[in-house]
Formats: structure tokens, sequence, C-alpha cells
């Protein structure tokens, strides 16, 4: 009976739940919306209105914790926090200096003609694939867009390997990230690109030339939320599963 109850508890702490709650370093004060990431299992969850959070997670599994305006922070599991309902994870609230911006207004004619002209626009052209279900980003429609894309179709060798070979557990994981509404919601408000850095253990200027590589242009890796950062680099991946498995 002792074996059998010991045994027990080992699974139960196995996989089971972390419940605590999420509170301002300096007030004490509980933060609702924090957004709670387990790292391992690619699942994610919200803080409520009380602070208060449940993920699953096992011992030794990472969180990941995230909200505007504070540091984020990485968590390891422990027994403790499986067995005892109740932890307190405190978030510090971060010290933004503001620069002043100066905006410029557009001068507009009145005479719609003449101000479509003068309006800036995104011209970076897109371009499809026979075969494939996405396109590839050139940049602006010149003879030198067309010339990457083109390179970038008939060299798959070169095209991603050193980026998505060389990761092949993270780049699985973008899959259960795109499946997660959770994820999905939390990354769609997003535009820091930390959690994508934290998930794929990467750093900032690795995920850029992940993107630049994808044929993405500046404006879109500058300007797209998290989430739209994150089904570019999905789409790109299978992309160049496909041409890696045709050659």
């Amino acid at each position: 009976m002792l074996s059998l109850a010991s045994y027990s508890q080992t699974e139960k702490s196995a996989d089971s739940l972390v419940i605590g709650n999420v509170k301002n370093a300096e007030d004490d004060s509980s933060i609702a919306n924090v957004h709670v990431l387990n790292l391992n299992t690619v699942k994610g969850t919200l803080t409520n209105s009380k602070g208060h959070f449940s993920i699953r997670a096992s011992v030794n599994d990472t969180l990941f914790f995230s909200y505007l305006g504070f540091k984020s922070i990485k968590i390891k599991v422990t027994n403790d926090m499986l067995n005892i309902p109740g932890t307190v994870i405190e978030l510090t609230e971060l010290a933004f200096a503001l620069e002043d911006v100066v905006v410029q207004p557009y001068n507009l004619t009145g005479y719609l003609e003449i101000d479509a002209k003068n309006a800036p626009v995104n011209d970076n052209q897109r371009y499809s694939i026979s075969g494939l279900d996405l396109g590839y980003e050139g940049g602006k429609s010149n003879r030198g867009a067309v010339s990457k894309v083109l390179g970038a179709i008939f060299n798959p060798a070169d095209f991603l390997y050193n980026m998505f070979g060389k990761r092949p557990k993270q780049m699985r994981k973008l899959r259960q990230m795109k499946e997660d509404e959770s994820i999905r919601s939390m990354l769609a408000t997003k535009f820091n690109r930390e959690t994508l850095i934290v998930l794929l253990q990467i750093n900032e200027n690795e995920l850029e030339d992940i993107l630049t590589h994808c044929n993405y242009s500046k404006t879109f890796i500058k300007t797209a939320n998290d989430l739209q950062i994150l089904d570019a680099i999905s789409g790109c991946y299978e992309e160049y599963r496909i041409l890696n498995s045709k050659n």
C-alpha cells in the first residue's frame, strides 16, 4: 500500500497544474491579463482579473511570464510549485525614456488623383509559386527582386538550411503555436518579438535574418505584429520543407 501511494504521488507531480498569482513587485497588487506560456509544451494562458492563473506543467518545464510595461521572466517549475498551490510570481515595471516624436501631416490638396499619387504605399511585391500556397515577398517591383526570388527557388539547399536545418525542435513548435488560440491571441497584441525569440531560442538579429531569407520586405519586418511574424516564419518553413524534400 505504501508503495502504491508513493507511485501515485509521483505520477501526480509529473504532470499537474501550476496554480499561482502574478503581482506587481513594487506595490504587491495583482496583475490581470499576464501572458503565461509553457515553453516546453507550447501551451499558454492568461491571468484573470485577480491575477490568478493555472497551467499544466511538469517538473523542470519553463514558464514564461510577459506583460506590457513589465520585465518578462522565465521560471523553472519545481515539485513545490506543482504540489503546493499559490505560487506568487512578481513582475518588475520597466522604466521607459520617451523620445520626442515629430509628426508631419500629409499636405493634401483636396484633389483625389493628386493626393493618391503623393500618399505613401507599400509597393512590395509578393510572387506566387506553382505548387506552394504562399509566395515570396521580393521587395519593390524591380528586376533585382525577381532575381532574388528565383535564386531562392532554384537553390533550395542554400535557401534556408542554415536557419531551419539547425533548429528542427524549435521549428516544430511553430505548428503547436499556430494551433493554440490563446497563444495566437497573445501574439496578435505584441510587436516586440520577445515571445518568439524565447520560444525559438534565437536572437532578434537571427529572427530578422530568417524573415529576410524568406524574402519578406523590411517594411513587413518592422510593422507586422508577432502573430503575423509567426505565420510568416511558419509558412516559410513549410515551403522550405517542400522544396527540400523535392530536391
